[in-house]
């Protein structure tokens, strides 16, 4: 394995480079509190979710008395209960993950949640089981509702439905997506493809983050993760420090990813689909 990283860390720096242009090489920083559609909750705290932005005023105004504001602190656990799922989170800003766990204490990451998305999906099928753990992954904030109150809310607002379903829908392909990806695909490939996707979400280019947490989300060992980091740094497309990770160059960087972020993001939130786009 180390002879594999070597070669390619060798590949990629003796890639040929065109001069970048200052735009491609400085990325903007998006400032992790978008526009809003100027609606508040009943306490005028400001909302940047995609979804509660996007249904129509009426049915707002339906939901807004059951909108609970949360800070979301880094590990938070977003779903409290081994009988099921007692509330869902209309996330404003931050980062969820969502965490298959095994018997031996094993873990790996099957999903990725930030403003665009909703962490709870099941319950817009009036599901409250999931094979899932969600926590949060970069401190944010967000609107959290009563798994019983959505199930009857949803029965009047059908546009806020069909956003949850077609949100569902896009979950379960990079659900399926990110399980290929970690059978199939390199490691530094699915680091690349792994920080594309929290860059997406968190709006900046500096990404707190460390080699053990990115073991741990994608599936394995901190060696290998340290190795592919290497790669990528060395390339010039990331700088490591301190437990942060700068996106230095988003252009190589999406070049070293694998295949899946592509796919991902014609399906995901984040994606410019009329039928996703707030």
């Amino acid at each position: 394995m180390t002879a594999f990283f070597a070669n390619e860390a060798k590949q990629l720096t003796m890639r040929p480079k065109q001069q970048p242009k200052a735009s491609e090489v400085t990325l903007q920083v998006v400032p992790p509190y978008p526009l809003s559609a100027g609606r508040t909750d009943i306490h005028g705290n400001a909302v940047h979710s995609r979804i509660l932005s996007s249904i129509p005023d009426d049915e707002y105004e339906a939901i807004l008395p059951h909108l609970h504001f949360v800070d979301l602190p880094v590990q938070r656990s977003l779903h409290e209960s081994p009988d099921g799922l007692e509330y869902g989170y209309f996330l404003n800003s931050g980062l969820a993950s969502l965490v298959i766990e095994t018997q031996d204490g094993r873990s790996v990451e099957v999903g990725i949640v930030g403003r665009e998305g909703f962490v709870g999906v099941p319950l817009a099928a009036g599901l409250t089981l999931t094979p899932y753990r969600a926590c949060v992954q970069a401190t944010g904030n967000g609107f959290r509702i009563k798994a019983e109150v959505l199930e009857v809310t949803l029965s009047a607002t059908p546009n806020l439905r069909l956003r949850l379903n077609q949100y569902a829908h896009s979950q379960g392909m990079q659900v399926a997506q990110l399980a290929a990806c970690n059978r199939l695909h390199e490691i530094d490939q699915r680091l690349a493809r792994w920080l594309l996707m929290c860059q997406d979400r968190i709006f900046s280019d500096l990404l707190p983050m460390t080699h053990e947490f990115f073991a741990q989300m994608l599936g394995t060992g901190r060696p290998s993760v340290s190795l592919a980091a290497a790669v990528l740094q060395r390339a010039g497309f990331i700088q490591y420090a301190r437990g942060t990770v700068k996106i230095i160059d988003r252009k190589g960087l999406e070049a070293a990813a694998c295949e899946c972020y592509a796919v991902i993001q014609k399906f995901d939130g984040t994606s410019t689909s009329p039928s996703l786009r707030s």
